[in-house]
């Protein structure tokens, strides 16, 4: 066929493309506005149908959950399973003078304890055939039942926290299983990537570098914190141990997770640090998660957790940021989501919510913020919310979390008051098997109480995509195929609309 042929075939048939293009962009929008009409009529009604909801939530596409922790995303009843799988046990009761105590997880075969221990050690059979002991490890190794069920309670931010140092010792030893399964989870409910914080970066100790570390004063200025922080990385820099160590937990972090990408599914890390630890083991650790996020391409960003109400978080909260701030300079490619401004009124004195979000922003230089809850009791509040808006900091909302830990929810929650100020945010699920929920569920609540237009929640899920660190070329890939997802899930709720 020679050249004038095929172009006289292209002139005929060109007509026919375009009008085709135009019916099917014709027919994604026309799917579009019926969506919108069937999100619009079930939650802009003082009786929303939550059953119905929940499964127009359940199909939607939801982009990316990018605030994820590991060990409290996985279910307590996985932990029991692989209580089993490792011939483990569990204490049944406290005994100081035999150091062992009630729902801890025991890491040793129970024929290697001492006799007098072993009796008190239930093997997982016998922990499911205790039926009144077996509903009890579920309440301490979650919130299950925490407001609906008379039992002795702590605080619930005690309950929350406490929950991790009963599945630790075995949280750890099974990456790969659970990392597969929290896969599994994502892909069923239409998430395409997960951004988890997997396992804390090492930390060393160097007694005469600490101390200089330990001298320093909490609001030192930015020049001496540095010159005392130098020394340390630079000991680090050129210590064959700590490179040896951070070589070792890059190479765990890799081996976690690969082999878990396919084509409709991706799964990145972020490393991190505790904050309510020595000063030495703060920097260090941070040290250690920003060279492995400089290193490893799995590897795309460094987080500082824990609870912001401790002492030491408290005391060291702008010398925290400041260390930050240090190895961004040394590190400028590794991208930061840091957890700041998760606190309540009543939780601590009100000086300490004038500054979390601020420092983390302006001193640190986050990309991102994990929760920012207290955002209104922040010095100059507006000011702070019109940086983020112009800088394209998104806020991580954690909703269920932030309801069960720090008592906020409603219309006490600041979504409303980021989404009117142009900040932009993502939903995310924080700790889905230790609140007992997931991303699904995060989504139902937001649509609910906050009652967005299906243009906003649309928008959200593109957030998670947008604002996650992916490289370019991944997240530009990702996004396209999360707008097929959309064409399809547009035609479903459609065809739901007609009936």
């Amino acid at each position: 066929m020679n050249i004038l042929s095929i172009a006289i075939i292209v002139l005929i048939l060109l007509p026919c493309l375009v009008n085709s293009g135009e019916i099917n962009a014709a027919l994604a929008r026309k799917n579009e506005t019926a969506t919108a009409h069937f999100f619009r009529d079930r939650i802009e009604t003082d009786d929303p149908d939550i059953a119905e909801l929940t499964m127009a939530m359940e199909m939607m596409p939801k982009g990316a959950d990018i605030h994820l922790h590991y060990s409290g995303a996985i279910y307590a009843e996985t932990y029991l399973d692989w209580v089993g799988d490792k011939g483990y046990c569990i204490y049944d009761r406290s005994d100081p003078k035999l150091k062992i105590e009630i729902y801890r997880i025991e890491t040793r075969q129970k024929d290697q304890l001492p006799p007098e221990s072993q009796q008190f050690c239930l093997e997982k059979s016998a922990v499911i055939a205790n039926d009144a002991f077996y509903r009890n490890l579920l309440k301490v190794w979650s919130d299950k039942d925490f407001y609906n069920h008379d039992h002795i309670q702590k605080a619930p931010d005690q309950q929350f926290f406490d929950t991790f140092s009963y599945f630790r010792p075995l949280s750890h030893q099974i990456l790969r299983e659970g990392i597969a399964k929290l896969k599994n989870r994502a892909k069923y409910e239409n998430v395409q990537y997960l951004e988890m914080m997997l396992k804390k970066a090492p930390s060393f100790q160097y007694p005469d570098l600490s101390k200089a570390l330990d001298e320093l004063d909490p609001n030192a200025d930015e020049n001496t914190v540095f010159a005392a922080l130098a020394p340390y990385a630079d000991f680090m820099a050129h210590s064959p141990v700590v490179m040896q160590g951070i070589s070792h937990y890059i190479q765990t972090e890799e081996a976690a997770v690969s082999g878990m990408d396919d084509d409709k599914f991706r799964i990145r890390l972020q490393s991190y640090v505790v904050r309510n630890a020595s000063r030495a083991t703060v920097f260090s650790g941070l040290y250690s998660a920003f060279l492995a996020a400089h290193t490893s391409k799995k590897i795309v960003g460094v987080n500082i957790v824990g609870s912001e109400n401790g002492d030491i978080a408290i005391r060291d909260y702008k010398l925290h940021m400041t260390m930050l701030r240090y190895l961004k300079r040394r590190f400028p490619d590794v991208h930061l989501s840091l957890h700041a401004g998760e606190l309540a009124s009543g939780m601590v004195p009100p000086e300490v919510l004038a500054n979390h979000i601020r420092y983390a922003v302006e001193i640190a230089g986050a990309d991102r913020i994990g929760h920012g809850v207290d955002i209104a009791r922040e010095t100059n509040a507006l000011e702070l919310l019109q940086v983020l808006r112009k800088k394209a900091i998104p806020i991580e909302i954690n909703l269920t979390s932030n309801d069960f830990i720090l008592g906020i929810k409603g219309n006490e929650h600041p979504i409303k008051l980021y989404q009117r100020y142009g900040v932009p945010f993502v939903i995310s699920s924080d700790d889905p098997g230790v609140s007992r929920g997931d991303l699904t569920h995060e989504f139902v609540i937001f649509a609910t109480n906050y009652k967005p237009s299906y243009a906003n929640i649309k928008k959200t899920v593109f957030n998670s995509l947008r604002y996650s660190f992916l490289p370019s070329k991944e997240k530009l890939a990702a996004l396209q195929d999360l707008r097929s997802r959309f064409l399809i899930y547009e035609s479903e709720i459609a065809a739901i609309e007609k009936r």
